[in-house]
């Protein structure tokens, strides 16, 4: 089980190697999705950091790495004080080689905000968990269905994955979390309210695939609206969970506020199997989007749509700001969501696709519809 932990190609590999001779590569994403390992795999000979080690960052402080090695990795770096000025000013004084490669569990775009911007100067990344369509294209099993089971029950993160047990997937969750909560959370945001945010995370485990009222969470949680959003930001930061919001152009009498959120650790999710199928899927197509914009350039993004009526579609994948996608997902039904009409005359060209985790057989529609086996379409995500 080891062997196939550390030899796993990833599938950001090919894309990361292509550029590291142009530009600063940043690479984040959630806490243990394999950041490193990635890293370490991409050349074979490679100085590597991590700000968390004392030794390093006295090496760090004196910038006493070995410019003769191809590749030299920073990681964690973002926990240094100023780091986007002290990495754009070792960029500008010497450019590549060596190939310059930051990692972090923390969101590093902040660079948005700030004067010492690093624009022109990198190529982000974001490495999600694992996912079908990933485990079908690396691992190559037998039978998808089996591996969507494992997801549902043991999430994407790469370690608990690969190993397969509830034994060891319930230590290594309560382990994941505190050190997000209780080292990475103080160190980067320096947040001192962990128990009421530790509440929160288990409130929302019950909420998923349900949109989220700030006051009613508020008002469990005895603090303002603005407490929880700040929160919910940081969660976000820390790849913990995402947010989804609804989509509510060019739809009449369309929710236009309430958002739902995700978490990327499916195994994470409390209630029924079809709550964790949503919330895996909602990691697929968001991992997917991800993947096309840091390596191809594209932009998309994940919604969900209701209206006022509270009909509602699950998902909806827009493509340069128009929907594309209709994404419906259940867990044992094979007939069509009369839903997708609701929604159609709104978006006449867009694909209207219905999974399902059980399915008798595939079919479509004389309107265009699709019901799919959520195993099949969860391997190939061809969207």
């Amino acid at each position: 089980m080891h062997v196939r932990i550390t030899i796993m190609k990833r599938y950001l590999t090919k894309y990361i190697q292509e550029d590291l001779n142009n530009k600063i590569i940043l690479l984040t994403g959630p806490r243990q999705t394999g950041k490193t390992t990635l890293s370490k795999m991409l050349e074979n000979n490679f100085d590597y950091f991590n700000y968390d080690n004392i030794d390093d960052r006295l090496d760090l402080q004196e910038r006493s790495w070995d410019r003769s090695k191809p590749l030299v990795i920073f990681d964690e770096l973002h926990k240094l004080k100023n780091w986007k000025a002290w990495l754009k000013g070792i960029y500008d004084k010497e450019g590549i080689p060596p190939a310059i490669l930051v990692t972090g569990s923390a969101r590093l775009d902040t660079y948005k905000k700030v004067g010492d911007s690093l624009a022109g100067r990198f190529f982000q990344f974001r490495l999600h968990p694992l996912d079908l369509k990933e485990i079908s294209t690396f691992l190559k099993p037998d039978n998808h269905d089996v591996e969507l089971d494992k997801l549902l029950s043991f999430g994407g993160f790469p370690e608990p994955f690969l190993n397969g047990t509830s034994r060891f997937y319930n230590r290594w969750k309560k382990s994941h979390l505190d050190i997000i909560l209780k080292q990475d959370l103080i160190d980067i945001e320096n947040v001192q309210q962990i128990t009421q945010i530790e509440t929160m995370i288990q409130l929302l485990k019950h909420l998923v695939g349900s949109p989220i009222s700030y006051s009613a969470l508020a008002q469990d949680l005895q603090c303002s609206d603005k407490t929880v959003k700040r929160w919910l930001t940081i969660l976000e930061n820390m790849y913990v969970l995402f947010k989804i919001s609804p989509f509510h152009k060019n739809i009449a009498r369309a929710i236009q506020k309430a958002p739902k959120f995700y978490f990327y650790d499916t195994g994470q999710v409390i209630g029924d199997q079809g709550i964790k199928l949503e919330n895996a899927v909602a990691c697929a197509i968001q991992k997917e989007l991800h993947f096309r914009e840091d390596c191809l350039g594209e932009e998309g993004k994940l919604y969900y749509v209701k209206n006022k009526d509270g009909k509602e579609i699950d998902f909806c994948i827009s493509k340069e700001d128009r929907p594309s996608l209709l994404l419906e997902v259940k867990w044992n039904d094979n007939n069509l969501s009369p839903n997708f009409e609701i929604f159609k005359k709104f978006f006449p060209e867009i694909k209207m696709v219905q999974i399902s985790k059980k399915l008798d057989r595939e079919k479509t529609f004389p309107n265009g519809a699709e019901i799919r086996l959520a195993s099949n379409w969860l391997s190939e995500l061809n969207f």
